[in-house]
């Protein structure tokens, strides 16, 4: 019995030994901003695994150290050379500039005479009594006014040509020639599927007044032969004669 209870212990030392570490069942769970989840702080001075930790004004003054002592990898020469191209290449640039334009650049120094300005010729200057004055004398006047009166010309006036004759359509005289509303049949339509080929022809035009001009060259309203007028009321894709005869009534009235 002391044999077997000593071979239970092993195992059970053994299968403990064995077992993974289990975690730490609060870290991750619930609420992470609770003080109870936070880790535990370390103080400066003491050391991890082994490792003294460094504050963190040691590394900003290493840091501010470092900066200070930098230097330019380049050559104090290298430096130099590249701002005397940077200058010759605006030099150049300057230099290309004036010749292109055809004009050398105006430097903006008080010593520059002022630009000459250039008036506008095509502002008239007859109501100023000095700037006629120094380029017309009366003499002069006269023979221009002589000149003008000459090349003056009265057109015999002559009759208006007559309008070309318009043989189109005119929907507004066709719309005061009928006198039924616009879904009531007065004429026959037959074919097969008369509203479909009427949406797909309808949609050529872009306004009915179009569409019922050509219904109306096309032979309409007693022959239809684009279906325009499916319904047979001599009205071509949904064209309504009603506008035209209230104007006519609003100014008879």
């Amino acid at each position: 019995m002391r044999v077997l209870g000593t071979m239970v212990a092993v195992s059970v030392i053994a299968l403990a030994a064995c077992s993974p570490q289990v975690p730490d069942s609060a870290a991750g769970i619930g609420d992470d901003t609770s003080p109870f989840n936070a880790p535990p702080e370390v103080e400066p001075g003491q050391t991890l695994n082994g490792d003294p930790l460094v504050s963190p004004t040691r590394l900003s003054d290493e840091n501010a150290s470092n900066t200070a002592n930098w230097q330019d990898p380049r050559p104090s020469g290298a430096a130099s050379a590249g701002n005397d191209d940077i200058a010759r290449e605006a030099a150049a640039a300057i230099s290309a500039s004036g010749q292109n334009s055809g004009q050398a650049p105006l430097e903006a120094s008080p010593s520059n005479p002022a630009p000459a300005l250039v008036g506008n010729p095509t502002i008239s200057d007859e109501n100023n009594f000095e700037a006629v004055a120094s380029r017309q004398t009366i003499e002069s006047d006269a023979e221009r006014l002589a000149r003008q009166r000459a090349q003056y010309e009265v057109v015999t006036p002559t009759a208006v040509p007559d309008r070309p004759q318009d043989l189109s359509p005119n929907i507004v005289r066709y719309a005061l020639s009928t006198s039924n509303p616009r879904g009531q049949r007065i004429y026959s339509r037959t074919g097969l599927n008369l509203q479909a080929r009427s949406q797909r022809h309808c949609a050529e035009y872009a306004s009915p007044d179009l569409a019922q001009t050509a219904f109306l060259e096309l032979g309409g309203p007693k022959r239809d032969r684009k279906a325009l007028d499916p319904d047979g009321d001599g009205y071509a894709c949904g064209w309504d004669p009603a506008p035209y005869r209230a104007a006519v009534r609003a100014q008879s009235q």
